[in-house]
């Protein structure tokens, strides 16, 4: 498509109706959303697709509406910009990660708050990096949970999964002993990654069964099964739930005495402040950089056309992608 697109004022997206399957997904053509002051508008050259886009779109929510356009991670280029943004944008290679109160990346334009861009390093491909705001920066979210002490024993839960395979490499930057529990198909992965030990959560050597102690755990399962991890944790140590929280402390009072710590990222979106985003972008194009260099190894990238993204939603659903499913635009 050329820039005369531009001048076009409707757009392609995928719009939700009703809560459902993604493939009740309706693929519309619908006006181009209209900037506001402190945002931009991107038009996407990728779409990274994550579990909480098809949670969401099973589950609804209490601000969408018949029309609302789904998805969180996107990548592309600004092609405008709102009021009290800098004209210095237009034309910049970004990524973001958006509101789900917002409208989303499921689309061919997307605006995007000017505090949730980040900036894209010359030779990081669209692909790779709409792959990678919601996981990295969970992970980098998760981290900072944690006093950064030289030495720690740090158990990662669903390490094979998109965040698990970026928190080992964080933990592992960070000189901690890392522990990967993950399918025994990505043992190899994880003690290529530096994981010193993989353990199969169902066999009898399993962190459930075993005594060793831990200063922190990353759950990124669920909150009964960081419940389950809280035994295998030492005393003052750290659980940290990624994919839930705990409602009430997994162990007895005066006893290991653990900190407990939720992760919410998306949330960041109505609680953080200015500094907040400003280290949480900064931390982003850090990572984006590490990923180009190869010093953090990229996530597999597993591209597929517009088209096929309801398709796509489900098959991450189901564990049957081979990569990161990743929509890429052709325009």
């Amino acid at each position: 498509m050329s820039d005369d697109s531009l001048k076009i004022d409707t757009m392609g997206a995928w719009a939700w109706i009703t809560a459902g399957s993604p493939r009740a997904l309706t693929w519309q053509q619908t006006t181009k959303p209209a900037l506001e002051p402190g945002a931009v508008l991107v038009r996407n050259r990728a779409i990274g697709l994550n579990p909480v886009d098809w949670k969401f779109i099973e589950w609804g929510a209490a601000t969408w509406l018949p029309g609302h356009i789904p998805g969180v991670d996107g990548a592309g280029e600004v092609v405008a910009v709102g009021a009290g943004v800098q004209h210095e944008w237009i034309g910049a290679r970004v990524a973001y990660h958006q509101a789900l109160t917002r409208e989303g990346s499921f689309a061919e334009y997307t605006v995007v708050p000017v505090r949730a861009l980040m900036r894209l390093p010359p030779g990081l491909n669209f692909a790779e990096a709409a792959a990678l705001p919601c996981p990295m920066l969970t992970a980098w979210q998760a981290i900072q949970k944690v006093p950064h002490q030289t030495g720690l024993d740090v158990l990662v839960s669903g390490a094979g999964g998109a965040v698990g395979t970026l928190l080992v490499q964080l933990a592992v930057r960070a000189r901690w002993r890392v522990a990967a529990m993950c399918n025994r198909r990505h043992f190899e992965r994880m003690s290529r990654l530096g994981a010193s030990t993989c353990i199969d959560p169902g066999s009898e050597s399993s962190a459930f069964s075993s005594r060793r102690s831990f200063d922190v755990v990353f759950d990124t399962v669920s909150g009964h099964h960081a419940a389950r991890l809280a035994q295998v944790i030492g005393a003052n140590g750290h659980l940290v739930c990624i994919q839930d929280r705990m409602e009430a402390p997994p162990v007895a009072p005066f006893t290991t005495a653990i900190s407990l710590h939720e992760v919410a990222l998306n949330a960041l979106h109505a609680y953080g402040t200015r500094p907040h985003w400003g280290a949480l972008v900064d931390a982003g194009e850090r990572m984006f950089n590490d990923v180009l260099h190869h010093v953090i190894a990229p996530l597999p990238v597993e591209p597929m056309p517009m088209a096929q993204l309801p398709q796509a939603l489900e098959a991450l659903k189901a564990h049957a992608s081979q990569g990161r499913p990743v929509v890429v635009l052709d325009w």
